[in-house]
């Protein structure tokens, strides 16, 4: 059994794959001050819960975003399940070659879902992760990481939005019935949502027109990324799991001769 663990900014993601199978993942909110006995107490007692044993855990993979978690929670893997871990970065065969001014910068989830889209979906492609912060990146038909684009998430817009304006509330996101709203709460859902949309179409357009290659297939993946990619044709595929499905795909490559 393979736990692929996705430490974002704002929650893990922990996936349970027997095989290449992904049978059941959960979450735990992202937090700077745990100690590794949280984390691997956490994690035993959801395993156990779910019908699983540690002693079946027999490898684990780590993408993550955030290194002060990192101490703490390589500590709990090493402690509650001896084992080392395989972290995402340098010198990890992925399949994919980081085509850009400065590799060392791109993110371990970007690598990770890029992977996943190349994989999965065949390239070129755009992989769209709407997370904490949206990422739009190209990967080439030869598996080449070209480049890509970064924006403020959703969530983190509308966070700004009512915390830097008094009198706008917080409010639920979602897509309401009309742009044409008559309240408060509606207008800032259709400013968020069409407005993103607008977004998300006119980045992957830019990207097809400058890249010049053609048709190209569009996968997303994040948490509101559902919503967006039910209203615009410019997505084509939506999987929630891409980033653990891309981290099982690595470690499938660490072990290959």
């Amino acid at each position: 059994m393979l736990l692929a663990i996705d430490i974002g900014n704002t929650d893990f993601t922990i996936g349970i794959f027997q095989e290449k199978k992904l049978c059941d993942t959960f979450r735990m909110r992202t937090k700077i001050n745990r100690t590794s006995d949280e984390y691997g107490v956490f994690i035993l007692n959801t395993l156990q819960y779910k019908g699983y044993e540690a002693k079946d855990v027999e490898d684990v993979i780590i993408s993550s975003v955030v290194p002060a978690v990192m101490h703490s929670f390589n500590s709990a893997i090493i402690k509650y399940f001896g084992l080392k871990p395989i972290i995402v970065g340098p010198g990890i065969r992925t399949g994919i070659r980081i085509a850009t001014t400065n590799p060392k910068e791109t993110g371990a989830d970007r690598i990770v879902d890029a992977v996943a889209g190349y994989e999965l979906y065949g390239g070129p492609v755009i992989v769209v992760d709407f997370g904490t912060a949206t990422t739009y990146d190209l990967i080439t038909q030869d598996g080449r990481f070209v480049g890509g684009v970064t924006s403020p998430g959703i969530r983190t817009s509308a966070n700004a939005l009512w915390q830097q304006a008094a009198k706008l509330p917080e409010i639920e996101i979602r897509k309401p019935k009309n742009i044409l709203a008559k309240d408060t709460v509606t207008s800032m859902q259709g400013g968020l949502v069409y407005g993103y949309i607008g977004q998300t179409e006119y980045i992957i357009r830019k990207m097809k027109e400058e890249s010049g290659l053609g048709k190209i297939n569009v996968v997303a993946t994040g948490g509101l990324g559902k919503m967006i990619a039910k209203e615009t044709s410019f997505i084509n595929y939506y999987d929630a799991n891409l980033t653990l499905k891309g981290l099982q795909i690595i470690y499938d490559k660490q072990k290959q001769d």
